[in-house]
């Protein structure tokens, strides 16, 4: 039987997808941000649709909650075409590609997430699918086997993925529109955490907005979820309005300091500091001593601490900067003074 706590947890997990959905664009005019790729992919997709023809495939690369899943839909939409969305490591068989693919619709937006990750005889199979349309499949064995090449309508793959270096060249060359999401802006992340405010019925100050913006790490995924937790306080201990004493409390509570750093990312910094004397150290090593997934490490909380300047890559390793020191507030050890670690 599965723990209550589980079931508490999935039903959560649950909530905080649909409200996503009710939170995501469905236009590139209420998307915000991101406002040069934004404007190319309008121009595709109308282009697109006056030569009557599928839009070209499109490659998303970026941190993770920068709306890479939110274009695709947005796509799908300004397309009048169906979507198909799958994470990339569950197409296990080519066969299961074969399934999709001939289940789809002229003109129909097939999604992955996580494309980085696919089987490589999956990918393998993607190559003539996206140029030709056509998907070969092996029938027989033996001396007896045949490869017949099952034609496909003419559909649109998006692609997402955070780490664009582990797609091999021959399936990122088939891709004729690349699009690189970047961190937002807080006035960006304001805007985002007000029109949500609006559709979730939240009745906030723009002061408390501003901070939760500043707060959300340059992704819109996390300024929302912050706005939830944020009501919640407001709720349960103020009338519900979110204001900014009570924004800044809230986050307090949360443990996210002004720059938008939570507890993880603390540690990540503090242990490089404390056990490794500032770095350099290796991935692997940085994994075990904080007890946390080295790819989650590499996705989810590194690009942040580099884009502010609080950590680099070096040949040898990681490395923690000055400024990481300064916000810490931990004072940096004169190298010359320490003995050398063996």
């Amino acid at each position: 039987m599965m723990k209550s706590s589980t079931i508490s947890s999935l039903h959560i997990d649950e909530e905080e997808k649909k409200l996503d959905i009710t939170l995501r664009p469905k236009t590139f005019d209420e998307f915000i941000g991101q406002t040069q790729l934004k404007n190319n992919l309008k121009i595709y997709t109308e282009a697109a649709k006056k030569r009557k023809e599928p839009l070209e495939h499109c490659l998303f690369f970026g941190p993770p909650g920068l709306g890479k899943t939110t274009l695709a839909h947005i796509i799908a939409n300004e397309m009048n075409a169906n979507i198909v969305t799958i994470v990339g490591p569950t197409l296990e068989r080519v066969g299961d590609l074969a399934a999709i693919l001939s289940n789809l619709n002229e003109g129909d937006v097939f999604f992955i997430d996580e494309i980085h990750r696919l089987n490589r005889l999956v990918e393998e199979a993607l190559y003539p699918a996206m140029e030709e349309f056509v998907l070969p499949i092996v029938t027989g064995t033996g001396p007896g086997a045949r490869t017949i090449k099952l034609p496909l309508p003419r559909f649109t793959l998006v692609g997402a993925t955070t780490r664009i270096g582990l797609l091999l060249s021959p399936l990122r060359n088939r891709f004729g529109i690349l699009g690189q999401l970047d961190y937002y802006t807080p006035e960006d992340l304001t805007q985002i955490v007000m029109r949500s405010a609006e559709i979730l019925n939240i009745k906030i100050e723009e002061n408390a907005a501003k901070i939760i913006g500043s707060r959300a790490r340059g992704t819109p995924r996390i300024a929302n979820r912050l706005l939830r937790r944020i009501r919640d306080f407001a709720e349960v201990k103020y009338n519900g309005i979110i204001t900014e004493e009570i924004a800044k409390e809230a986050l307090s509570a949360l443990e996210i300091d002004e720059l938008g750093l939570d507890v993880m990312d603390r540690k990540i910094l503090s242990t490089i500091i404390e056990k490794f004397n500032g770095g350099p150290v290796g991935i692997e090593t940085l994994a075990i001593s904080i007890s946390e997934e080295k790819d989650t490490i590499i996705e989810v909380y590194e690009p942040y601490l580099v884009q502010i300047g609080f950590m680099k890559h070096t040949p040898r390793g990681r490395v923690v900067t000055d400024s990481a020191y300064r916000h810490l507030k931990i004072p940096k050890k004169d190298a010359s003074s320490e003995s050398t670690l063996f």
